[in-house]
Protein backbone atom coordinates (compact mmCIF):
# COMPACT_ATOMS: atom_id res chain seq x y z
CA UNK A 1 0.00 0.00 0.00
CA UNK A 2 1.17 3.61 -0.82
CA UNK A 3 2.99 5.49 1.80
CA UNK A 4 0.41 8.50 2.90
CA UNK A 5 1.73 11.43 4.53
CA UNK A 6 -0.08 14.44 6.21
CA UNK A 7 -0.44 18.47 4.88
CA UNK A 8 -2.35 21.12 6.19
CA UNK A 9 -4.99 22.09 3.65
CA UNK A 10 -5.57 26.13 3.67
CA UNK A 11 -8.97 26.93 4.77
CA UNK A 12 -11.02 28.09 7.19
CA UNK A 13 -11.45 24.76 8.90
CA UNK A 14 -7.48 24.52 8.96
CA UNK A 15 -7.53 20.78 8.70
CA UNK A 16 -5.30 18.01 7.67
CA UNK A 17 -6.11 16.02 5.07
CA UNK A 18 -4.03 13.25 3.97
CA UNK A 19 -1.81 13.34 0.48
CA UNK A 20 -0.14 10.35 -1.32
CA UNK A 21 3.48 10.99 -1.17
CA UNK A 22 5.32 11.03 -3.86
CA UNK A 23 6.80 8.27 -6.06
CA UNK A 24 10.20 7.16 -7.13
CA UNK A 25 12.37 9.80 -9.28
CA UNK A 26 11.68 8.97 -13.01
CA UNK A 27 7.79 7.88 -12.11
CA UNK A 28 6.47 10.82 -11.01
CA UNK A 29 6.50 11.86 -15.00
CA UNK A 30 4.08 9.13 -16.38
CA UNK A 31 1.78 9.00 -13.22
CA UNK A 32 -1.09 10.74 -13.95
CA UNK A 33 -2.36 13.50 -11.31
CA UNK A 34 -5.33 12.57 -9.00
CA UNK A 35 -7.18 14.09 -7.20
CA UNK A 36 -9.75 12.17 -4.89
CA UNK A 37 -13.28 14.16 -4.31
CA UNK A 38 -14.33 12.01 -1.02
CA UNK A 39 -18.10 11.29 -0.41
CA UNK A 40 -20.33 12.52 2.01
CA UNK A 41 -21.08 9.02 2.73
CA UNK A 42 -18.73 7.10 4.82
CA UNK A 43 -19.27 4.20 2.23
CA UNK A 44 -18.57 6.47 -0.45
CA UNK A 45 -15.29 7.90 0.85
CA UNK A 46 -14.31 4.28 1.48
CA UNK A 47 -14.66 3.36 -2.21
CA UNK A 48 -12.85 6.33 -3.37
CA UNK A 49 -9.78 6.24 -1.44
CA UNK A 50 -10.19 2.18 -1.64
CA UNK A 51 -9.94 2.61 -5.46
CA UNK A 52 -7.27 5.16 -5.75
CA UNK A 53 -4.53 3.30 -3.40
CA UNK A 54 -5.16 0.55 -5.24
CA UNK A 55 -3.74 2.12 -8.56
CA UNK A 56 -0.41 2.83 -7.10
CA UNK A 57 -0.43 6.24 -8.21
CA UNK A 58 -0.05 9.91 -6.10
CA UNK A 59 -3.20 11.12 -4.87
CA UNK A 60 -4.69 13.93 -3.05
CA UNK A 61 -7.38 13.89 -1.21
CA UNK A 62 -10.14 17.01 -1.78
CA UNK A 63 -12.49 17.42 1.05
CA UNK A 64 -15.61 19.59 0.62
CA UNK A 65 -17.91 21.44 2.74
CA UNK A 66 -21.51 21.14 1.48
CA UNK A 67 -24.74 23.96 1.49
CA UNK A 68 -27.43 22.34 2.80
CA UNK A 69 -29.96 23.84 0.94
CA UNK A 70 -28.02 23.93 -2.54
CA UNK A 71 -29.76 21.19 -4.76
CA UNK A 72 -30.05 22.97 -7.89
CA UNK A 73 -27.12 22.73 -9.68
CA UNK A 74 -27.24 18.85 -8.36
CA UNK A 75 -30.67 18.56 -9.57
CA UNK A 76 -30.32 19.96 -13.43
CA UNK A 77 -26.82 18.25 -13.74
CA UNK A 78 -25.12 21.67 -13.07
CA UNK A 79 -21.17 21.94 -13.36
CA UNK A 80 -20.37 25.15 -10.95
CA UNK A 81 -19.29 25.11 -7.50
CA UNK A 82 -22.31 26.71 -5.85
CA UNK A 83 -23.11 23.24 -3.83
CA UNK A 84 -20.08 23.56 -1.55
CA UNK A 85 -18.52 26.09 1.04
CA UNK A 86 -15.33 27.57 -0.76
CA UNK A 87 -13.63 28.53 2.33
CA UNK A 88 -14.17 25.42 4.03
CA UNK A 89 -13.39 22.77 1.93
CA UNK A 90 -9.92 21.77 0.19
CA UNK A 91 -8.19 24.31 -1.92
CA UNK A 92 -9.60 23.56 -6.12
CA UNK A 93 -7.05 25.18 -8.35
CA UNK A 94 -4.54 24.26 -10.94
CA UNK A 95 -2.49 22.75 -11.55
CA UNK A 96 -5.89 20.34 -12.60
CA UNK A 97 -5.77 16.68 -11.90
CA UNK A 98 -5.56 14.05 -14.87
CA UNK A 99 -7.81 11.84 -13.24
CA UNK A 100 -10.81 12.74 -10.33
CA UNK A 101 -11.95 10.31 -9.14
CA UNK A 102 -15.41 10.80 -6.99
CA UNK A 103 -19.14 9.11 -5.62
CA UNK A 104 -21.78 11.29 -4.60
CA UNK A 105 -24.60 13.40 -6.36
CA UNK A 106 -23.43 16.61 -4.68
CA UNK A 107 -19.99 15.73 -6.10
CA UNK A 108 -20.66 15.83 -9.69
CA UNK A 109 -20.93 19.20 -10.35
CA UNK A 110 -17.96 19.90 -8.63
CA UNK A 111 -16.06 16.80 -10.87
CA UNK A 112 -17.36 18.64 -14.17
CA UNK A 113 -16.49 22.07 -13.07
CA UNK A 114 -13.10 20.69 -12.73
CA UNK A 115 -13.07 19.10 -15.83
CA UNK A 116 -14.01 22.81 -17.56
CA UNK A 117 -10.97 24.15 -16.30
CA UNK A 118 -8.95 21.83 -17.14
CA UNK A 119 -10.04 22.45 -20.94
CA UNK A 120 -11.82 18.93 -21.11
CA UNK A 121 -8.38 17.01 -20.15
CA UNK A 122 -9.63 15.56 -16.59
CA UNK A 123 -10.67 12.25 -16.92
CA UNK A 124 -14.09 11.44 -14.13
CA UNK A 125 -14.80 7.80 -12.78
CA UNK A 126 -17.95 7.55 -10.35
CA UNK A 127 -18.47 5.35 -8.16
CA UNK A 128 -21.85 3.87 -7.49
CA UNK A 129 -25.39 5.30 -8.75
CA UNK A 130 -24.41 8.69 -11.20
CA UNK A 131 -27.18 11.31 -11.12
CA UNK A 132 -26.55 12.54 -14.49
CA UNK A 133 -26.27 9.74 -17.55
CA UNK A 134 -23.48 7.60 -17.63
CA UNK A 135 -22.28 9.20 -21.13
CA UNK A 136 -21.45 12.41 -19.21
CA UNK A 137 -18.48 10.13 -17.06
CA UNK A 138 -15.63 8.86 -18.53
CA UNK A 139 -15.99 5.93 -16.43
CA UNK A 140 -19.02 4.75 -13.92
CA UNK A 141 -18.21 1.68 -11.66
CA UNK A 142 -21.40 0.46 -10.10
CA UNK A 143 -22.99 -2.71 -8.79
CA UNK A 144 -26.21 -4.64 -9.57
CA UNK A 145 -28.63 -3.02 -7.08
CA UNK A 146 -28.53 0.66 -9.18
CA UNK A 147 -29.78 -1.26 -12.12
CA UNK A 148 -27.58 0.71 -14.61
CA UNK A 149 -27.78 0.57 -18.72
CA UNK A 150 -24.97 -1.82 -20.25
CA UNK A 151 -22.49 0.56 -21.86
CA UNK A 152 -19.25 0.72 -22.66
CA UNK A 153 -18.18 3.45 -19.91
CA UNK A 154 -19.82 1.12 -17.15
CA UNK A 155 -17.91 -1.50 -15.31
CA UNK A 156 -20.43 -3.38 -13.56
CA UNK A 157 -19.43 -5.15 -10.27
CA UNK A 158 -20.49 -7.63 -8.22
CA UNK A 159 -19.27 -5.97 -4.78
CA UNK A 160 -18.01 -3.10 -3.36
CA UNK A 161 -14.56 -1.62 -3.65
CA UNK A 162 -12.78 -1.87 -0.40
CA UNK A 163 -9.21 -1.70 1.01
CA UNK A 164 -9.14 -5.21 2.56
CA UNK A 165 -6.22 -7.31 2.06
CA UNK A 166 -4.23 -9.93 3.17
CA UNK A 167 -1.94 -8.31 4.52
CA UNK A 168 -4.73 -6.23 6.20
CA UNK A 169 -6.13 -9.45 7.63
CA UNK A 170 -2.55 -10.92 8.77
CA UNK A 171 -2.16 -7.35 11.12
CA UNK A 172 -5.53 -7.23 12.26
CA UNK A 173 -5.30 -11.30 13.65
CA UNK A 174 -2.19 -10.48 15.31
CA UNK A 175 -3.66 -7.58 16.53
CA UNK A 176 -6.54 -8.83 18.11
CA UNK A 177 -5.93 -12.80 18.75
CA UNK A 178 -4.96 -11.81 22.95
CA UNK A 179 -8.63 -9.56 23.27
CA UNK A 180 -10.55 -12.69 22.06
CA UNK A 181 -8.28 -15.61 23.16
CA UNK A 182 -10.92 -16.53 25.83
CA UNK A 183 -13.35 -17.30 23.12
CA UNK A 184 -13.89 -20.85 22.14
CA UNK A 185 -13.35 -21.94 18.80
CA UNK A 186 -14.74 -22.33 16.21
CA UNK A 187 -15.72 -18.57 16.47
CA UNK A 188 -18.41 -17.05 13.96
CA UNK A 189 -18.30 -14.05 12.92
CA UNK A 190 -21.54 -11.94 13.00
CA UNK A 191 -21.94 -8.35 11.58
CA UNK A 192 -25.40 -6.99 12.18
CA UNK A 193 -26.43 -4.08 9.90
CA UNK A 194 -29.56 -2.05 10.29
CA UNK A 195 -32.66 -0.22 8.60
CA UNK A 196 -31.96 -0.05 4.72
CA UNK A 197 -34.80 0.93 2.03
CA UNK A 198 -37.90 -1.69 2.09
CA UNK A 199 -35.82 -3.77 5.00
CA UNK A 200 -35.94 -3.60 8.61
CA UNK A 201 -33.43 -4.95 11.10
CA UNK A 202 -36.05 -4.48 14.48
CA UNK A 203 -35.98 -6.66 17.49
CA UNK A 204 -38.03 -9.24 15.98
CA UNK A 205 -35.39 -10.07 13.50
CA UNK A 206 -32.37 -9.31 15.22
CA UNK A 207 -34.03 -12.12 17.87
CA UNK A 208 -34.37 -14.51 15.03
CA UNK A 209 -30.99 -14.22 13.54
CA UNK A 210 -29.33 -14.32 16.99
CA UNK A 211 -31.74 -17.79 18.25
CA UNK A 212 -30.22 -18.93 14.24
CA UNK A 213 -26.32 -18.16 15.00
CA UNK A 214 -26.57 -19.21 18.57
CA UNK A 215 -27.58 -22.87 17.63
CA UNK A 216 -25.24 -22.79 15.22
CA UNK A 217 -22.38 -22.28 17.84
CA UNK A 218 -23.84 -24.26 20.19
CA UNK A 219 -23.42 -27.46 17.36
CA UNK A 220 -19.72 -26.53 17.42
CA UNK A 221 -19.12 -25.47 20.81
CA UNK A 222 -17.73 -22.18 19.28
CA UNK A 223 -18.49 -18.44 20.17
CA UNK A 224 -19.69 -15.58 18.53
CA UNK A 225 -17.85 -11.92 17.51
CA UNK A 226 -20.93 -9.75 17.19
CA UNK A 227 -20.17 -6.12 15.82
CA UNK A 228 -23.38 -3.55 15.28
CA UNK A 229 -22.87 -0.63 13.28
CA UNK A 230 -24.03 2.94 12.70
CA UNK A 231 -27.61 1.77 11.90
CA UNK A 232 -28.12 -1.17 14.03
CA UNK A 233 -30.50 0.17 16.81
CA UNK A 234 -30.17 -0.12 20.65
CA UNK A 235 -33.72 -2.23 20.32
CA UNK A 236 -32.22 -4.72 17.84
CA UNK A 237 -28.78 -5.10 20.08
CA UNK A 238 -31.06 -5.72 23.44
CA UNK A 239 -32.76 -8.48 21.39
CA UNK A 240 -29.91 -9.80 19.62
CA UNK A 241 -28.15 -10.11 22.86
CA UNK A 242 -31.19 -11.27 25.14
CA UNK A 243 -31.81 -14.36 22.56
CA UNK A 244 -27.62 -15.67 22.66
CA UNK A 245 -26.32 -17.83 25.38
CA UNK A 246 -23.37 -19.18 23.64
CA UNK A 247 -19.66 -17.64 24.66
CA UNK A 248 -19.90 -14.11 23.07
CA UNK A 249 -18.33 -10.95 22.63
CA UNK A 250 -20.40 -8.21 21.40
CA UNK A 251 -19.62 -4.12 20.09
CA UNK A 252 -21.61 -1.54 20.21
CA UNK A 253 -20.23 0.63 17.26
CA UNK A 254 -19.04 3.78 18.32
CA UNK A 255 -18.39 6.75 15.70
CA UNK A 256 -14.80 7.22 14.90
CA UNK A 257 -13.67 4.82 17.83
CA UNK A 258 -10.09 3.84 17.58
CA UNK A 259 -11.41 0.37 19.40
CA UNK A 260 -13.30 -1.11 16.96
CA UNK A 261 -13.07 -4.41 16.54
CA UNK A 262 -14.58 -4.91 13.08
CA UNK A 263 -11.40 -6.11 11.11
CA UNK A 264 -9.74 -8.04 13.70
CA UNK A 265 -13.37 -9.99 14.11
CA UNK A 266 -13.45 -10.56 9.97
CA UNK A 267 -10.11 -12.13 10.54
CA UNK A 268 -10.52 -14.19 13.21
CA UNK A 269 -13.67 -15.66 12.59
CA UNK A 270 -14.24 -19.10 11.13
CA UNK A 271 -16.92 -18.02 9.03
CA UNK A 272 -18.92 -14.95 8.78
CA UNK A 273 -23.10 -14.47 9.17
CA UNK A 274 -23.68 -10.46 7.30
CA UNK A 275 -27.30 -8.98 7.40
CA UNK A 276 -28.21 -8.85 3.52
CA UNK A 277 -28.94 -5.00 4.03
CA UNK A 278 -25.42 -3.83 3.33
CA UNK A 279 -23.32 -4.42 0.32
CA UNK A 280 -20.24 -3.09 1.48
CA UNK A 281 -20.28 -5.50 4.53
CA UNK A 282 -20.84 -8.88 2.47
CA UNK A 283 -18.43 -7.43 0.20
CA UNK A 284 -15.89 -7.20 2.57
CA UNK A 285 -16.71 -10.32 4.22
CA UNK A 286 -16.53 -12.34 0.91
CA UNK A 287 -12.93 -10.65 0.85
CA UNK A 288 -12.10 -12.57 3.67
CA UNK A 289 -11.98 -15.89 1.18
CA UNK A 290 -14.22 -17.71 4.60
CA UNK A 291 -17.96 -18.71 4.26
CA UNK A 292 -20.24 -15.98 4.58
CA UNK A 293 -24.27 -16.56 5.02
CA UNK A 294 -26.74 -13.97 4.58
CA UNK A 295 -29.14 -13.08 7.30
CA UNK A 296 -32.21 -11.63 5.66
CA UNK A 297 -34.27 -9.09 7.03
CA UNK A 298 -38.17 -8.56 6.35
CA UNK A 299 -39.40 -6.21 4.00
CA UNK A 300 -42.76 -5.23 2.43
CA UNK A 301 -43.57 -6.52 -1.15
CA UNK A 302 -39.93 -7.56 -2.15
CA UNK A 303 -38.60 -10.46 0.09
CA UNK A 304 -34.80 -10.96 0.04
CA UNK A 305 -35.43 -14.82 -0.25
CA UNK A 306 -37.75 -15.73 -3.10
CA UNK A 307 -38.01 -19.35 -1.37
CA UNK A 308 -39.84 -17.62 1.58
CA UNK A 309 -41.27 -14.33 3.18
CA UNK A 310 -39.36 -13.48 6.51
CA UNK A 311 -41.62 -12.03 9.42
CA UNK A 312 -41.50 -7.73 9.51
CA UNK A 313 -40.67 -5.11 12.28
CA UNK A 314 -43.10 -2.67 10.84
CA UNK A 315 -41.32 0.94 9.72
CA UNK A 316 -43.43 3.15 7.75
CA UNK A 317 -40.37 4.56 6.13
CA UNK A 318 -39.55 0.98 5.10
CA UNK A 319 -43.37 0.48 3.72
CA UNK A 320 -43.02 4.15 1.96
CA UNK A 321 -39.50 2.74 0.27
CA UNK A 322 -41.24 0.17 -0.94
CA UNK A 323 -44.09 1.72 -2.38
CA UNK A 324 -41.45 3.82 -4.49
CA UNK A 325 -39.76 0.75 -5.26
CA UNK A 326 -42.92 -0.54 -7.06
CA UNK A 327 -44.29 2.37 -8.75
CA UNK A 328 -41.77 5.17 -8.61
CA UNK A 329 -38.75 6.11 -10.90
CA UNK A 330 -36.16 3.19 -10.99
CA UNK A 331 -33.18 5.52 -10.57
CA UNK A 332 -34.75 6.58 -7.33
CA UNK A 333 -34.45 3.50 -5.47
CA UNK A 334 -32.41 0.33 -5.02
CA UNK A 335 -33.20 -3.32 -5.34
CA UNK A 336 -29.95 -4.90 -2.96
CA UNK A 337 -31.83 -8.36 -4.35
CA UNK A 338 -29.76 -8.05 -7.36
CA UNK A 339 -26.37 -8.28 -5.53
CA UNK A 340 -27.88 -11.31 -3.42
CA UNK A 341 -28.17 -12.72 -6.53
CA UNK A 342 -25.13 -12.49 -8.35
CA UNK A 343 -23.25 -13.53 -5.07
CA UNK A 344 -25.10 -16.21 -5.49
CA UNK A 345 -24.57 -17.22 -8.19
CA UNK A 346 -20.90 -16.76 -7.83
CA UNK A 347 -20.36 -19.11 -4.88
CA UNK A 348 -19.60 -16.27 -2.61
CA UNK A 349 -22.63 -16.38 -0.36
CA UNK A 350 -24.95 -18.31 1.11
CA UNK A 351 -28.36 -18.19 2.90
CA UNK A 352 -28.19 -18.58 6.62
CA UNK A 353 -29.31 -22.09 7.24
CA UNK A 354 -28.00 -22.98 3.90
CA UNK A 355 -25.32 -25.16 3.33
CA UNK A 356 -22.41 -23.48 2.68
CA UNK A 357 -21.14 -21.48 -0.88
CA UNK A 358 -18.90 -23.13 -3.35
CA UNK A 359 -15.23 -21.98 -3.29
CA UNK A 360 -15.59 -19.20 -6.09
CA UNK A 361 -14.00 -20.19 -9.59
CA UNK A 362 -10.47 -17.82 -10.07
CA UNK A 363 -11.16 -14.67 -11.49
CA UNK A 364 -10.27 -11.00 -11.31
CA UNK A 365 -11.40 -9.62 -8.61
CA UNK A 366 -13.68 -6.68 -8.21
CA UNK A 367 -11.04 -3.92 -7.23
CA UNK A 368 -8.57 -5.36 -9.96
CA UNK A 369 -11.55 -5.34 -12.41
CA UNK A 370 -12.00 -1.52 -11.54
CA UNK A 371 -8.18 -0.82 -11.50
CA UNK A 372 -7.65 -2.36 -14.69
CA UNK A 373 -10.19 -0.31 -16.23
CA UNK A 374 -9.09 3.09 -14.79
CA UNK A 375 -5.41 2.34 -16.11
CA UNK A 376 -6.55 1.58 -19.48
CA UNK A 377 -7.79 5.74 -19.28
CA UNK A 378 -4.02 6.41 -19.26
CA UNK A 379 -1.97 4.03 -21.63
CA UNK A 380 1.43 4.04 -20.24
CA UNK A 381 0.83 5.34 -17.61
CA UNK A 382 3.21 3.70 -15.14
Amino acid sequence: MPRVAAVIVAGSMNRSVPVQSPPAAGAAASSPRVWVVTGYRAGERSQVVALAEALGWPFELKELSYRKHEFRTSLFRGSDLRGIRLQRSSPLRAPWPDLVISAGMRNEPVCRWIRDQSGGHTRIVHIGRPWARPERFDLVITTPQYRLPERSNVLQNTATLHSLTPERLAAEAQSWEAQFAHLPKPRIGVILGGHSGPYTLGPKTAASIAAQVNRLATHINGSLLVSTSARTTPAAISAFEAAVSVPCYLYRWRKDDPGNPYFGMLALSDELVVTADSVSMLSEACATGKPVYMAELGGYGFPMRPDRVAEVDFRFSALTYSWMMRFGPRRLSRDIRLVHRKLLEEGRVAWLGDAAARKPLLRLSDRERAVERVRALFPGAA
